[in-house]
């Protein structure tokens, strides 16, 4: 089943070459360029697409959407500011959904905004509920006391967490321990430095997908790929963590540029991409067996 959406699109769609310049402006389509609606009924927050358990893959999507429900109205803030980063990953879903498609696999997506609350973060992550994200003030999270923490737990972080429990469970039952693929989008410049990378793949101590996925990507012509860039797979607590690494199930963390996939165009261009490198991993059943290779999330966190 998968639940309503509360968005209209806007703007019009402009195909980005991947060498396009990381500080080119983007118009953005559907996919993500996304306006909040006034439904009459506020949907389940999460989203669920259906799929075959023998394709050996779970997609998931922490931060497909831009969504705040009418009772916490827009957290003080801007319109614009949920146009950005800092209330979805641009694009993600619609790689997420075109991917699931083309694999035939499930996949769960948020149905509410990052900045409710960040399903990709440990219960006590300091950045659970973000006050401050990207030099925006979020005054609906300025006071957020413990006791509404919990309600937004329980309301948004906890229903994703169950249907990703039960998919993973279901697959299981059926003999077919699925593979877990998230896909994220970062910004091309951040704090006034453009990103070179068209693409990641953040990985902890599991290198089973990551391996691959990389020599894949690594093996097209002109794409900048990173390795745990630009940010580290090791994250204690979050979604790869708490559902893929603790129970040994092969995994991997995709990052795409987020002006590579802001168009329906490119969304569909990358999900062709990873649908090619994906299908042969998930058929080798072997590199599915769920094994426990450890964490390195304890090593970060005596560095910082």
């Amino acid at each position: 089943m998968v639940a309503l959406s509360r968005f209209g699109a806007q703007g019009k769609d402009f195909p980005l070459p991947i060498n396009a310049p990381v500080c080119q402006p983007v118009i953005m389509s559907a996919s993500a360029a996304l306006k909040r609606t006034e439904p009459a009924l506020e949907p389940h927050p999460v989203e669920i697409i259906e799929g075959a358990l023998e394709s050996g893959i779970l997609l998931l999507c922490d931060h497909a959407s831009n969504a705040v429900p009418p009772d916490l109205g827009d957290l003080g803030l801007p319109e614009s500011e949920f146009q950005r980063h800092i209330a979805y990953d641009i694009g993600a879903a619609a790689v997420t959904r075109s991917l699931a498609r083309r694999l035939n696999a499930p996949a769960i997506l948020t149905q509410f905004s990052r900045l409710i609350i960040d399903p990709n973060r440990g219960r006590d992550d300091p950045t659970l509920v973000m006050r401050l994200s990207d030099g925006a003030v979020v005054p609906g999270n300025a006071r957020v006391d413990d006791e509404e923490v919990q309600r937004r737990i329980e309301r948004f972080y906890d229903p994703y967490d169950a249907a990703i429990s039960e998919a993973i469970q279901k697959a299981v039952r059926a003999g077919h321990p699925p593979a877990i693929v998230t896909v994220h989008s970062y910004t091309p410049v951040w704090r006034g430095w453009p990103r070179p990378w068209h693409v990641g793949i953040l990985w902890d101590a599991d290198e089973r997908y990551a391996k691959p996925l990389l020599e894949g990507l690594m093996a097209e012509e002109g794409l900048v790929v990173g390795d745990n860039e630009p940010y580290d797979g090791a994250l204690a607590g979050d979604t790869i963590d708490r559902h893929a690494t603790i129970h040994g199930l092969a995994n991997a963390l995709i990052e795409i540029r987020q002006d590579l996939i802001a168009s329906d165009e490119g969304a569909e261009e990358w999900a062709g991409r990873f649908a090619r490198l994906l299908k042969p991993l998930a058929a080798q059943e072997g590199l599915r067996k769920p094994t426990i290779f450890g964490t390195r999330t304890r090593e970060r966190l005596r560095r910082h």
